[in-house]
């Protein structure tokens, strides 16, 4: 058993260790508010695209471009998005489980890390990188991917990877963050998220739809992966302040045990100090 001493110097321990976490699951907070604005804000210009792409997909029958092309898969890049830290509970668990599964059994693969535990997962495996990007998990911007993006319509223009998968985390709530897989390349028809118009109600595109459908592409790839990122930051933010909320009322849990355990154990020393008391009287008598 434990004596007092030890178990005030417990108790230190632990009141110092809460006010880390109490510390850190503000700042998660503060960050958490910031990205669900960011990702409410930017969400319209992803849907409008999105809806774009596949209106003039959907409309316009026969379009070519390069990045609609089928062809065997040789090769498979993933582009796998993390956190460049720890302490978020298990959303890095969970999306590297993601990125494991959706791996398993693929012999010719190459991977595009976002954030160093992405990057050190992968590393581990002895994968063939093809890009990694560290220190933007928490704030990504869209100059950010703009750059994957170039990279992966490069890498396919030149046949060196045959499709492009993206492993992200979707913001459902801030308790609720789910792993995802979503191919990005090549270009198909998102049927579960897109409303097909009616005829009458639907454009005409001028020069024409292949040509718009040239310019829209790169932006629509690049606002994929953006939104993407925007939405794993978001996932990261409410992960950690869980986790964080979560250590901090163990704390406090764990301080009311040893209150109670140090007062009984000073009870039971001062009960032990009267009877040597009441001992000593009876033995001077």
């Amino acid at each position: 058993m434990l004596a007092g001493r030890d178990i005030k110097r417990r108790i230190k321990s632990v009141t110092s260790t809460k006010q880390i976490t109490k510390a850190m699951e503000l700042v998660s907070s503060a960050k958490l508010r910031k990205a669900k604005k960011h990702l409410q804000d930017t969400k319209p210009y992803f849907t409008a695209m999105h809806n774009a792409i596949n209106e003039i997909l959907d409309s316009s029958g026969e379009i070519k471009n390069i990045f609609l092309n089928s062809r065997e898969v040789k090769k498979t890049l993933y582009i796998v998005i993390a956190a460049d830290r720890g302490l978020c509970g298990g959303y890095n668990a969970n999306v590297l489980k993601k990125a494991a599964n959706e791996i398993a059994g693929q012999k010719n693969i190459s991977v595009l890390t976002v954030g160093q535990k992405a990057r050190d997962f992968f590393r581990k495996m002895d994968a063939d990188f093809d890009g990694e990007y560290i220190g933007i998990s928490e704030r990504p911007t869209f100059e950010n991917a703009k750059t994957i993006g170039a990279l992966c319509r490069e890498l396919f223009k030149q046949n060196s990877v045959d499709e492009v998968i993206l492993i992200s985390t979707e913001f459902v709530s801030t308790i609720s963050h789910k792993p995802r897989a979503l191919k990005i390349l090549p270009l198909t028809i998102d049927m579960e998220n897109y409303v097909p118009k009616e005829r009458e109600e639907r454009m005409e595109y001028e020069p024409s739809a292949e040509e718009v459908f040239d310019y829209l592409v790169p932006k629509y790839i690049d606002s994929m992966i953006y939104g993407a990122l925007i939405e794993s930051s978001t996932s990261e933010q409410g992960a950690r302040r869980v986790a964080m909320e979560s250590a901090t009322d163990n704390a406090e849990e764990m301080i009311d045990k040893l209150k109670l355990k140090y007062n009984r154990a000073r009870q039971a020393s001062i009960t032990q100090e009267i009877a040597e008391i009441v001992g000593g009287a009876e033995a001077l008598k």
